[in-house]
């Protein structure tokens, strides 16, 4: 009977959450792990075992991160014309796999190739499973952004498991006597592998009771013509990792696709809007609006995997709260574990808010969520004033600053894939949540480019010296972090208007 549903009967759910939320929830999770388990891993790995400077690993895990979210536009752009959000996941999913297998048993040697099949394989996974769960709830239920919430938890029960546990197993400082020294950046690759098998696995299991989600939207034509269209998308596809390969292997490439992508997503955008009502663009309009600022929050929040990442290598003592733990492995995963613990209880708080009449909107929520981002990484300037001689700082107080910083992340990217989904006509939802990420692959770029210049500054240095250059450095990414959020609040009036009904 579930697997008959039509979306009415599955969008007509009672209580808080729809059932099959749960199901993309732990298929988000599981992938997740595998892909904040690689991106915990990244830095680290450029600087300690391809002997690549600081400079340069930020400048590679920016291009490296500006790829994969980029091709999430071109992965959501074919599963809304060709493939579907189910067969474009389903694919997305095997090509992570293959990426993850490759680094798990050659990461030097193979590193960039297992990077290109990672890339392509998330672009095609991570749009279409968050426009799924946007079709779970009718236009205008007010249970959508908690739902939202809740999914995002998933996002962030994986990322902490896999952001704490892989460079962790590769540094040593967890199943040291499990797996062998000369292994460990293999194993460590290989449970990124492991876990993306379950995640599809699970969403294989448990597909039938989306209904008619995700199906193909060619389901109107003949079928070998339909098939012909797939497979000629699957053997492009494959066709451009050799491509994203040698551009990722060669960061000023990087630069040039990234002055081309977000214009051309634009003008393709604008291209789109004929098609639809003046009501519908405005709304378009108002989704753009927060996709540009989303840019910046990126840009900042996206520190954690690149100079953060260093910061908390050198920089951090080992000891939390008494207890020794992997400094790197606290970074990755600390602001996930916050999430976890607290996205539940601030999605009740939006329904609750919403039922009062009282639940304030996406502008002002994504206005908060720079003004907490901008308090986090004044914590993380402050840490300097706790240095010893030796360069390292407080761990707790540096946990602290994420802490600051989740409420900010929880104000701004779980709602803003609620609002891509509010806002943006059914047709085109796939491909407004490839441009949500798209400006994620902008924030990376710009994160990598911040990195660089910190790292630039401090090179030489002593320990004790880079440590200031690098909090001062966050210093001044908390003052922008300011403006950018009173700057949106000064706009949320004109933006308001362009949302309409959309709250």
């Amino acid at each position: 009977m579930e697997a008959n549903q039509t979306i009415e009967q599955i969008q007509n759910f009672k209580g808080k959450y729809p059932k099959q939320l749960w199901y993309l929830f732990f298929s988000e999770m599981w992938e997740r792990f595998s892909f904040y388990g690689m991106r915990g891993m990244l830095a680290v790995f450029m600087v300690s075992q391809l002997k690549m400077d600081e400079t340069t690993a930020n400048l590679q895990y920016g291009a490296t991160q500006a790829w994969v979210y980029a091709f999430t536009f071109i992965g959501g752009l074919f599963a809304d014309k060709i493939l579907g959000l189910r067969k474009s996941l389903f694919w997305g999913g095997i090509l992570m796999i293959i990426g993850s297998v490759i680094l798990a048993v050659s990461p030097k040697e193979l590193f960039f190739t297992g990077i290109g099949f990672s890339i392509v394989g998330t672009g095609f996974f991570k749009p279409n499973i968050s426009s799924m769960v946007g079709q779970l709830y009718k236009d205008g239920d007010v249970r959508r952004d908690a739902g939202f919430s809740l999914f995002y938890a998933g996002i962030n029960l994986g990322a902490l498991l896999g952001g704490y546990v892989c460079i962790a197993v590769a540094n040593g400082n967890l199943w040291s006597g499990f797996v062998p020294e000369n292994f460990r950046w293999n194993y460590a690759f290989g449970f990124a592998a492991i876990l993306m098998f379950i995640s599809i696995l699970t969403f294989t299991q448990t597909q039938k009771s989306l209904g008619e989600i995700g199906l193909s939207p060619l389901l109107n034509i003949e079928k070998s013509k339909r098939k012909g269209y797939e497979v000629l998308t699957y053997i492009g596809s494959l066709a451009l990792i050799p491509i994203i390969i040698l551009m990722v292997a060669n960061t000023v490439y990087t630069d040039y696709f990234m002055m081309i992508i977000g214009p051309a997503s634009i003008l393709y955008l604008f291209y789109e809007m004929r098609n639809f009502s003046a009501t519908e663009n405005k709304k378009l309009l108002a989704a753009l609006v927060f996709i540009i600022f989303s840019i910046f929050f990126w840009a900042f929040y996206e520190q954690s995997g690149g100079s953060l990442s260093l910061f908390a290598a050198n920089n951090l003592q080992i000891k939390l709260l008494g207890i020794e733990v992997d400094p790197n492995g606290v970074n990755n995963s600390s602001g996930a574990l916050f999430v976890i613990i607290f996205a539940g209880l601030l999605g009740i708080l939006w329904i609750w808010m919403a039922k009062k009449k009282i639940e304030p909107n996406t502008v002002v929520k994504f206005g908060l969520g720079f003004l907490f981002l901008a308090a986090g990484f004044w914590i993380f300037y402050y840490t300097k004033f706790f240095a010893g001689p030796d360069g390292r700082t407080s761990l707790g107080l540096f946990t602290f600053g994420w802490f600051v910083i989740t409420f900010g992340e929880l104000c701004l990217s779980p709602i803003g894939m609620s609002a891509m989904t509010k806002l943006s006509p059914q047709k085109l939802q796939a491909v407004i949540m490839g441009m949500w990420f798209l400006a994620s692959a902008y924030g990376q770029y710009f994160a990598g480019l911040l990195g660089a210049n910190i790292a630039e500054a401090s090179e030489n240095s002593s320990n004790l010296e880079k440590l200031i250059v690098y909090a001062d450095g966050y210093k001044q990414l908390a003052v922008y972090a300011l403006l950018a959020g009173i700057v949106l609040l000064l706009i949320s009036p004109f933006v308001k208007k362009l949302m309409q009904e959309v709250r």
